[in-house]
């Protein structure tokens, strides 16, 4: 984990939580006391762990976790009284919400930022293939409305047409995309 971003109400709380994150090599550390500037900071920067400590002024801060869990990549964890963090956390947990119980252990933080840190290298993972998934898929689509262009104007069959754009994608040593682009390009525009 680069980046961390600290929400707490009091001064204290936040140089308390700043000193555990840096003593767990993190470096890059960003403070704000409520939830209206987390909101504001996290629209302009990306951060890789938000520590919530609960309560916030104005809100309590599970609506804050939640919101922050859906809308960015960011692992979160909150730190709430330990007599009511059960309720807490059935309410924000399936949201991809961690939550700790205060007074919180030196040795129990660093276990749940490692924890955060390996559940968001593996949703990163899941980003990255579902991108990369996209991309193939959009490929795919694009072939097909080019072998529909060859099958409309020039009466091929769909395995002419296929074997046509596979053969001009070797022969000019280009994509298969590229390919049905500029048979689209012909074709269709």
């Amino acid at each position: 984990m680069d980046s961390v971003l600290i929400i707490s109400e009091t001064e204290k709380d936040r140089e308390m939580l700043t000193e555990l994150c840096r003593a767990g090599s993190i470096t890059n550390v960003a403070t704000v006391d409520n939830g209206i500037k987390a909101r504001s900071l996290l629209k302009k920067s990306e951060f890789d762990l938000v520590i919530i400590n609960t309560p916030l002024m104005g809100e309590f801060g599970n609506d804050l976790a939640v919101f922050i869990s859906e809308n960015s990549c960011a692992g979160v964890l909150m730190l709430v009284k330990s007599d009511i963090s059960y309720e807490i956390s059935s309410k924000v947990e399936e949201h991809g919400v961690f939550v700790l119980q205060k007074p919180i252990s030196r040795s129990l933080f660093f276990q749940s930022i490692k924890l955060i840190s390996a559940s968001c290298k593996r949703f990163q993972g899941l980003r990255q293939q579902t991108a990369r998934l996209e991309t193939q898929i959009d490929e795919i689509r694009l072939v097909n409305r080019a072998k529909c262009a060859l099958i409309q104007y020039l009466s091929m069959t769909e395995p002419q047409a296929h074997r046509y754009i596979e053969k001009q994608a070797m022969d000019m040593r280009l994509s298969k995309r590229e390919i049905a682009q500029s048979i689209l390009n012909t074709y269709e525009y």
